[in-house]
């Protein structure tokens, strides 16, 4: 099957054109997908893990974290060999690696051998984190890229949304994620093996769809970059748009490398990369992925009952899907920066608030924390208006910009650093969670988050720079 035959001859007019990048786009997208369904399973299997694998709090920590490694180097190597063997390449390499990672995490029978599993998992989530926004950045026109980009986002969190209600489901089915499920294996492990069904969609979706044009222009294929963006864009624009990308590139015509990250003229590296780096950082610096990873764990430790926090969870996606339906309408109307504060702004204060509330929990009589139900109601808003907050900004916003804000010659480079930076820092705010939890609890951990929030403001206004209707050529690094 070849791509032509994913949509009719009539998708050489305008209109069919964008019929066509749509599509390809949503391919792309299953890895966003797959990107939320593996962060967002680990959610309902905490319980289980810790049970079959016998560990403590730091154990725990460390088998939820560990796939964030495999993220950091997936993200940093799939920068790095998208230049060297196309971002289409790359992503069906994840698309394997998603495969391999459902299966072996729900047929770990040892703590060492499940964090193998989910290391290749989170190589997977990297590698799809950093090109599928890429990918979706150079085949689409700047006038609808950022929408284009934005359904990532909205991908990652309907896969979120999909693992959390998966894990519920299934829980209820069982009675527990401690309980066997199908064929007497614990429900659990049908959390994760429940992801081989989109993991294999992906695989063979992207077996269909074209490499991007401006990485088979850096590569010296020209012919072939130009019956892509025929395709694309139509006869003349596509000639266009040919000579633009070939214009963009280094005067010497090499191909992208990691070296160009060093303005050789100037002395230093390129500012853009250190935005890129501040982005990167900041949005894991806000705690999101507490949520995320650490819902269940959150909610119970504040009295919800298991099923209860799971539902919570549910909820909680629900919310983070209408969100980034506003930044997708949002995003190509006001531009990336001026929802990237105004989010920052948000997420200070109910972080803030959500500190307030839990920082009056009282011990039960088996030494659990507990919430007055006025406390308990605030601390259920705060979260998740702050998830809100993120998700019309941060979530979408950041994975647009690195996706478009790197001139042509250093995209794939610039994603290689600010996705092992994105990475490394989720890493280390998952792993200390269930540190801060039993040291500063709930309370300190939330204000720690609102600060960083506060500052992201400062950077936002300061160091970010509109990318909003700019060409991919224009990107001046």
């Amino acid at each position: 099957m070849t791509t032509t035959a994913l949509v009719s001859d009539e998708s050489t007019t305008e209109d069919g054109n964008v019929l066509y990048i749509i599509l390809i786009s949503c391919v792309a997208t299953i890895g966003g997908f797959l990107f939320g369904f593996d962060s967002g399973v680990i959610n309902g299997t905490v319980d289980g893990l810790q049970v079959a694998f016998n560990s403590n709090s730091v154990g725990t920590g460390f088998s939820v974290a560990s796939m964030l490694l495999g993220c950091a180097a997936g993200a940093f190597f799939a920068g790095w060999l998208a230049d060297k063997f196309g971002r289409r390449n790359v992503l069906i390499v994840s698309a394997v690696c998603f495969i391999i990672s459902a299966w072996g995490s729900g047929v770990a029978t040892t703590s060492p051998e499940f964090i193998v599993y989910r290391v290749i998992g989170g190589l997977a989530v990297g590698a799809a984190s950093v090109m599928a926004p890429a990918y979706i950045s150079e085949v689409a026109k700047a006038s609808y890229r950022g929408r284009m980009s934005t359904v990532q986002q909205v991908a990652i969190i309907v896969g979120l949304t999909a693992a959390f209600l998966s894990n519920y489901v299934l829980a209820q089915i069982s009675g527990s994620a401690l309980n066997p499920l199908w064929g007497g294996y614990a429900t659990w492990r049908w959390m994760f093996w429940i992801e081989l069904v989109p993991a294999s969609v992906f695989f063979f979706a992207l077996l269909v769809i074209p490499e991007s044009p401006r990485f088979l222009v850096a590569s010296g294929k020209k012919e072939q970059a130009k019956k892509v963006l025929v395709r694309l864009y139509g006869e003349r624009e596509g000639t266009e748009k040919l000579a633009e990308i070939d214009q963009s590139l280094a005067a010497d015509h090499h191909r992208p490398k990691l070296s160009d990250l060093y303005d050789k003229v100037k002395g230093r590296i390129r500012p853009i990369v250190w935005v890129g780096i501040g982005l990167a950082t900041f949005q894991q610096l806000v705690g999101i992925n507490v949520i995320f990873y650490y819902g269940a764990v959150l909610w119970q430790s504040v009295g919800f009952s298991e099923s209860d926090a799971l539902l919570t969870n549910v909820v909680s996606g629900s919310v983070s899907i209408a969100a980034v339906i506003v930044a997708l309408l949002l995003i190509d109307r006001v531009g990336r920066k001026p929802l990237l504060w105004i989010g920052s702004a948000g997420m200070a204060i109910t972080l803030a608030l959500a500190a307030v509330a839990f920082a009056t929990a009282t011990l039960d009589e088996n030494g659990n924390p507990t919430l007055s139900d006025a406390m308990g109601t605030l601390a259920f808003a705060a979260a998740n208006i702050y998830v809100i907050c993120f998700n019309f900004s941060w979530g979408p916003c950041m994975w647009v910009m690195l996706g478009e804000m790197f001139p042509n010659q250093i995209r794939g480079s610039g994603l290689a650093v600010a996705g092992i930076f994105q990475w490394t820092s989720n890493f280390a705010i998952t792993m200390t969670f269930p540190i801060l939890l039993t040291s500063v609890g709930l309370a300190g951990a939330y204000a720690m988050y609102a600060i960083f929030a506060a500052i992201s403001v400062w950077f936002v206004l300061k160091m970010v720079h509109e990318t909003r209707g700019i060409e991919l050529e224009q990107m001046e690094g």
